[in-house]
């Protein structure tokens, strides 16, 4: 199975969850855009619902399939909430924002009763930190906060586009995108780097998913907020199943 056959398993399982009437978060990304593609053939074939996109891209293609849009005036809370992430972690800690969103995604989802994780079997890991932490910075803060994170003892790097421009958020933000190493205290990573002016939202998402769909060779597997032991177990035997 390649990844993307992966990621599309796991957006048509996570349509499954949706019911009519609901008000959805949609997310940002190449898992998530499958995902609003699959919610937008069944709307054609009669499902009603609202969302809000976690990104002007993701709007956009919403609104490609004529899914009905709402914002946070007239509704202030959301059913559910669907997104892929970078590395999804024990109790379901999460890095996201490789896609650049990870402000709107989190505004969203912290709006949300449930928030659902997509992702292929390789973004499940048994510690956090593989994938480079992105950092959402003010622009005339960028000095401060490279030094205030060197001083924290990880590596930032300004994001570019594949062009060699500066990527730019669609709030008009900055991106560090930091290696940390393994994160053996995100809680703690998370409130650091919250704290430093300038900082306007970081990539860890700590407990704010409550399902993880995790799809590989041989199907989709629903992964919970466990404890490390289970979490490890589950990893384990996702692992095995794709050898």
């Amino acid at each position: 199975m390649t990844q993307d056959e992966a990621k599309r398993m796991a957006a048509r399982r996570a349509v499954e969850f949706v019911e009519d009437g609901m008000s959805l978060g949609l997310g940002s990304g190449t898992t998530s855009a499958i995902f609003i593609e699959e919610l937008g053939a069944r709307v054609k074939a009669g499902l009603k619902v609202r969302g809000i996109a976690t990104s002007a891209a993701s709007q956009r293609l919403a609104e490609s399939l004529s899914i009905p849009m709402t914002n946070f005036n007239e509704t202030p809370e959301l059913d559910l909430a669907i997104d892929g992430a970078d590395e999804v972690g024990p109790e379901l800690a999460l890095i996201k924002g490789g896609g650049g969103a990870l402000l709107r995604e989190k505004i969203v989802e912290s709006a949300a009763k449930k928030f659902i994780v997509i992702a292929d079997s390789s973004k499940l890991v048994r510690q956090l930190g593989r994938f480079p932490l992105p950092v959402e910075v003010i622009q005339m803060a960028l000095p401060i906060v490279t030094r205030k994170l060197q001083a924290l003892g990880v590596n930032p790097k300004l994001r570019h586009r594949p062009d060699g421009s500066l990527y730019i958020t669609d709030e008009g933000n900055y991106i560090l995108d930091c290696q940390c190493g393994e994160i053996q205290d995100p809680e703690k990573t998370a409130a650091d780097i919250r704290s430093i002016p300038g900082v306007v939202e970081h990539g860890l998402f700590l407990n704010m998913a409550s399902l993880a769909l995790i799809a590989g060779d041989k199907g989709v597997t629903e992964v919970g907020r466990w404890n490390s032991e289970r979490f490890q177990g589950a990893v384990a035997a996702i692992a095995s199943r794709a050898e």
